[in-house]
């Protein structure tokens, strides 16, 4: 038994009034009880218990003992009433890594509204395309867009699914022609995302064929948003996930190239430290997260 459960022990043998009873309570055995009881004297080099057949008392050292053992274990009950009243509660600082483009364009508007709901809270957002180390950082929640995450301690959960798809501006395709198939993309200026899981290949997938299309791109760029930019400034073609590109497609900034054509899917997780369960600041911000990303 570690400390705290042999105090627990003691205090309940000496409550209960004998080591049968008290062994009964803690589902253990009398001679477990005994024999930890033991121990404990000789460490403290006393006598806490005089114990006969028939009856059972404390020294003047067994007393003392008791009383400041059942003192510390109140105490500690008291420090874990609080933090599980405290777990319940929606306050603190919640701590959000994010990738730039998804912080800015999804995480970032709903912030006010849950900081309003959520007086008592407060938020950090950090944002950064690499994945960083989540428990290093000191982050209650990362939220990540990857096709696949790799085995670890963390916990993940899969909150939405992004697609993602090939754009280029209206003034792009009228100077250069719009490709009608994926080869014909080797003919064409393109921009690649540096930290794609591979940026020289589009692995791009029709109604009932799939092709690989290998990238020359004049030019490469670590941000989805700058890329969006590149491609509404008519620079060429490029792959953006529609959570960036639904605004300025549906505003006609930027259109489809071989519109039956995506390539593959990427997902949203949210991951925690925790296999025991999110605390409540966590758990009120995915609530408010999955009701933003409902259809």
């Amino acid at each position: 038994m570690d400390k705290l459960s042999v105090m627990n022990a003691f205090c309940r043998i000496v409550d209960r009034g004998n080591f049968a009873r008290a062994a009964e309570d803690l589902g253990v055995s009398s001679a477990l009880l005994s024999r930890e009881v033991k121990l404990l004297e000789e460490s403290l080099c006393c006598v806490l218990l005089t114990r006969t057949t028939r009856t059972m008392s404390l020294t003047d050292h067994g007393r003392h003992y008791y009383d400041q053992a059942q003192a510390i274990l109140d105490a500690v009950g008291q420090v874990e009433d609080r933090i599980r009243r405290h777990s319940g509660e929606v306050r603190g600082n919640l701590r959000i890594n994010a990738p730039n483009s998804y912080g800015q364009i999804v995480l970032s508007p709903l912030i006010p509204e849950f900081l309003t709901q959520h007086p008592d809270l407060e938020v950090t957002l950090s944002l950064d395309d690499r994945v960083i180390d989540m428990i290093e950082g000191g982050f209650d929640l990362s939220i990540r867009i990857r096709a696949e995450l790799p085995d670890s301690a963390l916990v993940a959960r899969r909150l939405s699914t992004v697609r993602q798809r090939l754009f280029a501006s209206p003034d792009y395709l009228a100077q250069a022609g719009t490709p009608k198939t994926p080869t014909a993309l080797r003919d064409h200026a393109t921009a690649a995302y540096m930290l794609a899981d591979d940026a020289l290949h589009w692995t791009l997938t029709g109604r009932d064929r799939t092709e690989v299309i290998t990238l020359a791109p004049r030019l490469r760029v670590g941000s989805s948003l700058v890329l969006q930019d590149l491609l509404i400034a008519g620079f060429g073609i490029g792959a953006l996930p529609d959570f960036i590109s639904d605004i300025p497609e549906a505003d006609g900034r930027l259109v489809r190239v071989l519109p039956d054509y995506e390539l593959p899917p990427r997902y949203v997780f949210a991951v925690t430290a925790s296999r025991l369960g999110s605390d409540a600041k966590v758990t009120a911000f995915l609530d408010q997260l999955r009701a933003t990303l409902a259809p």
